[in-house]
């Protein structure tokens, strides 16, 4: 069994500008049971939070922020106050940082000493595999935790909404 070590790995975008037509092994999840879905078979829901509801009298809200923690790991949080422009304008400067050319999210590039930026930084045993997907990762909070550096190089709108604007 070997050790762990943190690796940096290639960026998606990259190995897909280079044409790449087999996924490479890294990537490659292990067999897993199939999940069959019947049509006549009801989903289940994402759970709901309704933040307006978790400081009340009554414990239900509270029970369902229990449940969906321990049993889903997420949930969508509803009536949280945040306005809904606000929102649609992070999504909107988050996707156009995406959408940047791979030599500009570069100027973000993580490092092995830092998780902090652009890639795909990770703890590797030798039976780990990678996600296929680029990510950015930056702290805001606690304010010593941000990373200057990294701020100026971020496009409007994301970097004013997710740095300035509390």
């Amino acid at each position: 069994m070997g050790g762990s070590s943190v690796v940096l790995a290639p960026s998606v975008q990259e190995l897909e500008k280079q044409g790449i037509t087999k996924v490479p092994e890294q990537y490659l999840q292990p067999n897993q049971d199939s999940i069959l879905v019947s049509n006549t078979t009801s989903l289940p829901q994402l759970p709901v939070i309704d933040l307006s509801k978790l400081f009340g009298e009554d414990a239900t809200e509270l029970e369902n922020l229990d449940h969906a923690c321990k049993h889903w790991g997420f949930f969508q949080l509803i009536n949280h106050g945040v306005n809904p422009l606000l929102v649609e304008n992070i999504k909107i400067g988050v996707q156009k940082f995406f959408n940047l050319p791979i030599e500009e999210k570069k100027k973000f590039w993580q490092t092995t000493e830092e998780m902090q930026g652009f890639g795909q930084v990770y703890v590797a045993l030798e039976e780990e595999k990678l996600r296929w997907g680029d990510m950015f990762f930056i702290k805001t909070l606690p304010l010593q935790r941000r990373h200057p550096h990294l701020i100026p190089c971020i496009p409007q709108p994301f970097r004013c909404y997710s740095f300035f604007k509390f």
